[in-house]
């Protein structure tokens, strides 16, 4: 009786508001999807293709690290010559990604001279340039790094061009680098050769090669 009563009491003005305020009693209708094909969006903000852009980015650094530790596995025969004032040419089997430090130990144990010296007491001359020890055959091979004569990351060897030609003409070889006892180079460092190596610094562009001692 009171639920007749209550409901008699909703006159046309209480469901006229209703009306008002969207109360309908129907089941709201979903919306069109107002996006239109045709026009670019994507400059626009999506979370799920950045995630997908984040992990391809992801996958080809990893397959980049992957391929460089290969190659940095890979060996490499370096001919060099033990210079103390003539060459006596060796040669050493080494990784692409064995420091100076690690080469010139090797070095050291090929040479009887060598045996009372510490690695820090020599040094290593490639194209006229003093190699710091903490550098790696690899961040030459993969900066592509020049000295004064030729490439600092290929290790083949070929005669000195300083010999047998232009040395402005780009080599695909270099010559073998030369080691040297650190008090040697202390004795001997204004008499060329010695006269022209410097210390090596990445970036550096070292000029026009010549084949004569500039302290002349």
């Amino acid at each position: 009786m009171d639920d007749e009563e209550e409901e008699s009491e909703i006159g046309p003005a209480t469901k006229k508001a209703k009306l008002i305020n969207g109360e309908t009693g129907k089941p709201e209708a979903k919306r069109n999807n107002l996006k239109n094909p045709a026009v670019d969006t994507s400059f626009l903000p999506d979370r799920e293709r950045e995630e997908k852009d984040r992990l391809e980015r992801e996958t080809l650094r990893q397959k980049w690290l992957r391929e460089q530790e290969i190659m940095k596995a890979e060996n490499v025969e370096i001919t060099y010559s033990y210079w103390d004032g003539s060459g006596h040419r060796k040669s050493v089997q080494c990784k692409k990604g064995d420091s100076i430090a690690s080469f010139l130990e090797k070095c050291r144990q090929q040479i009887p001279e060598l045996k009372g010296i510490t690695v820090d007491s020599l040094m290593y001359i490639k194209e006229d340039l003093i190699i710091p020890h903490h550098f790696s055959f690899y961040d030459f091979i993969i900066s592509k790094a020049r000295g004064k004569s030729g490439p600092l990351f290929n290790f083949d060897v070929h005669d000195d061009v300083r010999l047998v030609s232009d040395a402005t003409v780009e080599k695909d070889e270099s010559h073998a680098g030369k080691v040297v006892e650190r008090s040697w180079y202390n004795r001997n460092k204004h008499i060329f050769p010695a006269s022209r190596w410097e210390l090596f610094e990445p970036g550096k562009d070292y000029g026009n090669y010549t084949i004569h001692d500039r302290s002349k």
